[in-house]
């Protein structure tokens, strides 16, 4: 599991929503929210962000983590 779907299922369970909930206050279907959930690598960003910003939150680049070899 991703770092971003675990982060949107646990908020989703602390906020005490199912995922039909979420789905439908963040205005994006209940496909999406499953498949955000489960990981999908090809989401819209604009939906993720959708949903990240119920929790106060949005998708933003970060630099990488470099290796110790390169």
């Amino acid at each position: 599991m991703s770092k971003l779907s675990q982060f949107v299922k646990e908020r989703r369970k602390s906020h005490q929503l199912t995922q039909e909930d979420l789905s439908f206050k963040a205005g994006v279907g209940l496909r999406f929210i499953r498949d955000l959930e489960q990981g999908k690598e090809s989401l819209r960003l604009d939906k993720v962000n959708q949903v990240l910003s119920l929790f106060g939150h949005e998708l933003q680049p970060v630099p990488k983590k470099r290796n110790e070899e390169g």
